[in-house]
């Protein structure tokens, strides 16, 4: 062959070779824009020869999931360490590949073998926080990890440790570079979705019905979750009744019910009431319809943000917690209660911490209602909490207003409160809170309706009752007031072994003393206070032409 044509050949395969570097190039640029934030972060580290990443996460497989496409990208070997198999090779059986010689289960010797090591590699430690947090039996560990960190700088070799803790050492501080992976995207849950409709199909027992809106719905439900957790509840649709659409939210809010129960700090409400359970309050019940799709894709698209919450001010008894109940249902997500109450610990800087925990659950299972029922109770003593607890009132007042400010997830907060006069004005500036309403005693064309829903709820013919009637003799009286006395009626009736009458419950009314009676001062005040300040809850003017009026004497 002459020179001419073997310089002909040296050119084609160097045109060749870069081709297929940009080809890959290319396909590395797909690949990191359908990836996730997190995992373009840690790629960048990688890259850059961090030497160790501490991966705070739950998910250890997605993480390692991640490595193990960086590590084909990067032509990198990857090898995991847990404490029982010690390193071996990703996705290979311990007995079949350690990656060096001698036992690595031990920490050191582990470390050991990593520096041993001269190929391009990628080291996951797998729980490895057991080993970093400051302690005495740590000490030759902790050391060991530093000098590892000093010999992987000129090295193409990185650890990376996984824990769903965060505990470091302070002589590791400077050493080690923290990264939070966070839950799934939806882009992630989406991918699930389909490996697992693609895994069914062609079963006959199985439907799957999850077109358009009710897809959206599903995923929606399913943040923050795990991808694990995911998986679970899906299959637990499949089995339970054999399908997957818009209904199976709720098995999924259970799976959302279990990741509650075991933090202790939150209460999960499993509330069936309905949105048109709750009778009059037409401003309020306007307002909350309005924003029941602001958590869809296609609001975020519009540019719609997320709503941040509303404060309920109202006379005890008028269906503020009922109103919180409904909304649950109204928007399809789960409601859960925030007891500031339950907060407060002897320990110092525990009550702090615990508001801190509640609120990153709250988060981590968004988006979701947080109900803080009775706001004003819980921090009546903020403002002279330095007296009487040592400040404690006021820092967890404080931590919770800081994130009412800056929170980003979607957490719809409610709170209720009887008292204004109890509440820190800092808490009812816009920014915290979307609005504030007013909810005052019903008129006498909403006590229609609620005599109407709760004589209906107990198996009754409402028509088979004079409800204009009830509605006039029940005037000043809330909606937990009345059914109170229907409740009484009932049992009047079963006493003497006769069916429920409109007279049987007049007559419990009367002996019924309310409470716009026993607390009208206070209550005056408030609907003092609430003029102009707040939105009023109902249409119009609460009190009709054939009610009471304050009666001035000139």
């Amino acid at each position: 062959m002459s020179e001419e044509q073997l310089e002909r050949d040296r050119q084609n395969n160097i045109t060749r070779k870069h081709r297929l570097k940009s080809a890959t190039s290319m396909e590395e640029r797909k690949q990191v824009a359908r990836v996730s934030d997190a995992q373009q972060e840690l790629d960048v580290l990688i890259r850059a020869r961090y030497p160790i990443i501490y991966v705070v996460t739950w998910e250890e497989e997605r993480v390692e999931r991640a490595l193990r496409q960086i590590a084909a990208s990067r032509e990198k070997k990857l090898f995991t360490w847990t404490i029982t198999q010690g390193i071996i090779k990703s996705g290979a059986e311990a007995q079949k590949s350690k990656s060096g010689c001698g036992n690595t289960s031990d920490p050191l010797a582990a470390l050991d073998d990593v520096i041993h090591q001269v190929e391009p590699a990628i080291y996951l430690f797998k729980d490895f926080h057991r080993f970093t947090q400051d302690e005495r039996a740590n000490l030759s560990v902790i050391r060991r990890l530093r000098d590892v960190a000093f010999h992987l700088r000129d090295t193409y070799k990185t650890i990376v440790i996984t824990s769903p803790l965060l505990q470091i050492a302070p002589e590791l501080s400077k050493d080690i570079t923290l990264l939070e992976f966070g839950l799934p995207e939806p882009t992630e849950f989406n991918q699930l979705l389909d490996r697992i409709i693609d895994d069914v199909k062609d079963n006959p027992k199985v439907t799957i019905n999850l077109e358009g809106l009710s897809r959206e719905k599903l995923l929606r439900a399913a943040r923050g979750l795990t991808l694990r957790e995911a998986e679970n509840v899906f299959a637990k649709t499949l089995v339970t009744d054999g399908k997957l659409d818009a209904d199976d939210i709720n098995i999924v809010f259970s799976e959302k019910e279990q990741i509650i129960k075991k933090s202790g700090l939150l209460e999960y409400c499993d509330t069936k009431e309905k949105f048109n359970n709750v009778a009059g309050l037409e401003n309020l019940k306007d307002w909350l319809s309005k924003r029941a799709i602001a958590f869809t894709d296609k609001a975020r698209k519009f540019g719609l943000p997320s709503p941040r919450g509303v404060l309920l001010l109202g006379v005890q008894g008028c269906g503020k917690s009922l109103c919180a109940k409904s909304v649950s249902q109204l928007w399809g997500l789960p409601l859960l209660r925030f007891d500031l109450g339950r907060m407060f610990s002897s320990l110092v800087g525990s009550s702090e911490e615990n508001v801190r925990q509640a609120i990153q659950i709250a988060e981590s299972v968004a988006p979701v209602i947080l109900w803080v029922d009775e706001i004003d109770k819980a921090l009546a003593g903020s403002t002279d909490s330095a007296g009487s607890d040592g400040g404690t009132s006021a820092r967890v007042f404080g931590t919770l207003l800081t994130w009412l400010s800056e929170k980003t997830s979607p957490v719809f907060v409610i709170a209720t409160a009887n008292d204004i006069s109890h509440l820190p004005p800092e808490l009812l500036r816009k920014g915290r809170l979307d609005e504030i309403f007013f909810i005052d005693l019903p008129n006498v064309h909403e006590r229609r309706d609620i005599f109407k829903i709760h004589i209906a709820r107990r198996g009754r013919d409402t028509t088979q009752f004079d409800l204009d009637k009830l509605a006039q003799v029940t005037e000043g009286f809330n909606g937990a007031e009345i059914e109170e006395s229907i409740v009484s009626a009932l049992f009047d009736a079963f006493s003497n072994q006769s069916k429920l009458l409109t007279e049987h419950i007049v007559q419990a009314v009367a002996e019924t003393i309310p409470l716009s009676k026993t607390m009208s001062e206070e209550i005056n005040g408030l609907r003092t206070w609430a003029s102009g300040r707040a939105r009023p809850a109902t249409r119009g003017n609460t009190q009709t032409e054939n009610e009471s009026r304050r009666k001035i004497e000139f």
